[in-house]
Parts: structure tokens; C-alpha cells; sequence
């Protein structure tokens, strides 16, 4: 088959541009910019008692450690309250400087009135509008937080959950939906009431003086097409920074696919400014899980890098051997255990790719393919492994001691490359 002289060459897919204006969350004398041409930021969530206050900033560390660039934290008693500014302290103890979110509902305009050391401690306000009051009491007590808000210089996140949606405002557009010639179905009401909630709300705040580019809208809900259709219409309907996150997602593989596939396809249309995963960790399982798949989502999609990537086969009848199962894994865990360091100290690491491959049908290619990478011996093949480095073989390794020799020409590499030493990888 011959390539027509006039064909075009295909273009590599690229998320679209996003649209939003650009807001900025302030705290000290740092500014982090969200929306806009900034980077989509990792937000994630402690489950701590925040009463506890080591407990919450410890849990808090490990949060940013593993790429959590905000971190919200429970505030609902006058006991939480008084327990942040001391969170802060001891994050700024730890050399922490992740900004602190407080999550607000029902009784925050309180809290943030009566605690101004904890208004003052964090760096962005959660505020659900269903939550804020009701009757008369809901534009006071809302209008008390956005005071706070400007009082601090604080940006908020104005947050409707379909799970706390202003029943008030529901209401309202259900009897209004009953009076149309041909009335939507009770889904579409839905989506329209946090919709209409939601830029209402970040309308009233800037009516009050709070700038718009310190406002942040989310509009969260559970189900995948739900997500998708109520951010595209709120996309298109503003241009705050906006938040996105399938809320409630679930345990283990349910939650992550579904999570995936709801932001990946508004994140490629250019909707999305910050995401979450709400992903219910297993038994025992490291909070920090829902960081390490928001920032594979952006990583794969390929507008951020976090960590360096290891590339690795799924196995076959070729790779009966466990051998390049358990070197992937290895690899992996200790690239992604040495980012915290290695993010100060080696700068530009998280964009290394790694390949580990478990036979000679495509080890060789994608090694090539990667930074640095090895072509393991499948069943009946010969007992070496070669390695590839920059696209070229630079060596082959043999013997019982392949694992421990290849983490050590990755660790030498990566201080050749991105620590400007001057050493050099023996070819043989």
C-alpha cells in the first residue's frame, strides 16, 4: 500500500484549551495559580479526625508527598476549628507548604467568625450552598463566609453535591418545569438546579466584593454521564476555574474506572482546573491511593508528569517466568518512593520512561522507545537480558542478580542525566 503524496499527516491528540479564568489561591507569601493556562491541580482529602491534630498533619504530609498539591481537611466542630492553625504549624514545622482547604457545611459561617486564627490558617474555603442555612437565615450566614473570605484575602470553592442539593431552589425549578409546554424529565431538573445553584451562588459572592478570580465552582455528583453532561453545561454557561470530581465513586477497580472515565473525557474537552478522586480506600489501604490515580489520569493523558513512567507487558505463554512481573513492580515502587527527594533533586525525573519487558517480541522496540529499559528472556530464550539506553543497547545483563544490577543502571542514569554528574554507563 502506497502513502498518497497529498495525504495529511495524522495529528497526535491533544487535550483542548481550557477557558476558564484564572484564580489564585494565596497563603503566606506564596500564590498558586488554578484555571487559566496553569497546570490541572491534584486536590485531595484527609479522613482523619481533625481534632487530631499530628494525626491530621501527618496524614496531610504523606497526601503532598505523594503529589497532592491541595489538601482538604474537616472543619464541622468549634474543636476542629481551634485545631487548624496548629496543623498549619506543624506542616510548616515539616517544611510542608501545601495549602489547607476547610470543609464547611452547615454551621461555617460560624466557625469562620468565631476562629479567625483558622480563617486566617487556611488557604481556600469549601461552602455548599445546599448546606449554608435555609429560609431567610441562607443569604446571611452565606454572605458571612464570603466576608471571611475577603476579610483573609481566601479564595472558596463553591461546591454543590447533588447528594445536598438547595431543596428550596429544586422546588422552585420543578414547579416552574411543571408549568412548561413540554416538561423536561426530573434528570434534567436535576442537573439544572446544581447548575443554576451553583453560578447563582459565585454570582452573589461577587456582588458582595469577592473577586472572581478567587472563586472556584464544582458541581458533583456520582454517575459518569451525569458528571459529563452537568460539566459541559456549566462549562459552557461560565468561566470560573472549576473543580471536578465523581463524587462518592467507590472501592477499588469500580472506582477508578469510573473516575477515570468521567474526568478523562471532560479533561480532553478542556473542562477542568483541579480534580479529585473520592475514591473509598480498601481495608488497610494508604489514603494516598486516590492521589496516585489523579495524577496517573493527567499524566496519561499527558498534561502533567508526576512520577517517572514504567512501561511493562501484561505477559503471555512467552513469559512464564515471573521474573519481569516482579521487576516492573519493584521499579516502580522505587521510583515513585524517591520522588519526594527526588523532585528538589533531580528536576525534570518525573518525565523519565522506563521500560521492563518479558520477551523479545516487542522488548527490544519499546525499550528503544524508552529512556532506558530492558528486554527480559522469555520461555526457551536465551539466558540474557539486554538493556537499552537512549535508544541504543548499552549492555546485557546475565545471571541470578538481573534486578538488583538494572535498578542500579536506572539510579546511575538518572544522576547522569538529571543531577549533571559526570559519570558514564559502561557499554559491553
Amino acid at each position: 500500500m502506497n502513502m498518497s503524496d497529498t495525504a495529511a499527516p495524522i495529528a497526535m491528540a491533544a487535550p483542548r484549551a481550557r477557558r476558564t479564568r484564572q484564580a489564585r489561591i494565596v497563603w503566606g507569601s506564596r500564590v498558586v495559580t488554578v484555571g487559566g493556562d496553569a497546570p490541572v491541580r491534584v486536590q485531595s482529602m484527609t479522613n482523619t479526625d481533625t481534632v487530631d491534630a499530628i494525626g491530621t498533619a501527618i496524614q496531610v504530609k504523606e497526601l503532598a508527598q505523594a503529589g497532592s498539591e491541595f489538601v482538604r481537611i474537616t472543619v464541622n466542630t468549634p474543636e476542629a476549628a481551634q485545631a487548624v492553625p496548629y496543623i498549619r504549624e506543624q506542616l510548616d514545622r515539616m517544611g510542608q507548604d501545601v495549602p489547607l482547604v476547610g470543609d464547611f457545611h452547615y454551621n461555617g459561617h460560624r466557625l469562620l467568625t468565631e476562629f479567625p486564627d483558622c480563617a486566617q490558617a487556611l488557604s481556600k474555603y469549601r461552602i455548599n450552598p445546599g448546606n449554608v442555612g435555609k429560609g431567610d437565615k441562607r443569604d446571611k450566614q452565606f454572605g458571612q463566609m464570603i466576608e471571611a473570605a475577603m476579610r483573609w484575602d481566601k479564595a472558596v470553592r463553591i461546591g454543590v453535591n447533588w447528594g445536598s442539593l438547595d431543596q428550596e431552589l429544586l422546588a422552585q425549578l420543578m414547579d416552574a418545569n411543571g408549568r412548561r409546554g413540554t416538561p423536561w424529565d426530573a434528570r434534567q431538573v436535576m442537573y439544572e438546579a446544581l447548575i443554576t445553584s451553583a453560578i447563582e451562588s459565585a454570582r452573589r459572592a461577587e456582588a458582595m466584593g469577592l473577586s472572581g478570580d478567587q472563586i472556584i465552582l464544582s458541581c458533583k455528583v456520582s454517575g459518569v454521564q451525569d458528571l459529563i453532561a452537568v460539566y459541559r453545561e456549566l462549562a459552557r454557561r461560565c468561566d470560573y476555574a472549576l473543580h471536578l470530581g465523581l463524587t462518592e465513586a467507590g472501592m477499588g477497580t469500580k472506582g477508578i474506572v469510573a473516575s477515570s472515565t468521567a474526568l478523562s473525557i471532560l479533561l480532553q474537552e478542556g473542562i477542568g482546573d483541579t480534580i479529585r478522586v473520592s475514591l473509598t480506600p480498601q481495608p488497610g489501604e494508604a489514603r494516598t491511593q486516590e492521589v496516585v490515580v489523579a495524577s496517573e489520569i493527567l499524566q496519561s493523558l499527558g498534561m502533567r508528569a508526576f512520577v517517572p513512567s514504567v512501561t511493562a507487558c501484561p505477559g503471555c505463554g512467552r513469559t512464564t517466568s515471573t521474573t519481569f512481573q516482579e521487576l516492573a513492580k519493584q521499579i516502580d515502587d522505587y521510583l515513585r518512593a524517591q520522588m519526594p527527594v527526588w523532585r528538589k533533586q533531580y528536576p525534570g525525573v518525573e518525565r523519565l520512561k522506563v521500560a521492563v519487558m518479558g520477551c523479545i517480541v516487542n522488548g527490544p522496540g519499546e525499550s528503544k522507545h524508552a529512556d532506558i529499559g530492558i528486554s527480559l528472556p522469555g520461555t526457551g530464550e536465551a539466558p540474557a537480558a539486554p538493556v537499552f539506553i537512549d535508544g541504543e543497547k548499552a549492555m546485557t545483563l546475565r545471571g541470578d542478580d538481573i534486578a538488583r544490577e538494572f535498578q542500579t543502571v536506572v539510579e546511575d542514569y538518572i544522576a547522569r542525566r538529571f543531577g549533571g554528574t559526570s559519570g558514564a554507563i559502561t557499554q559491553n
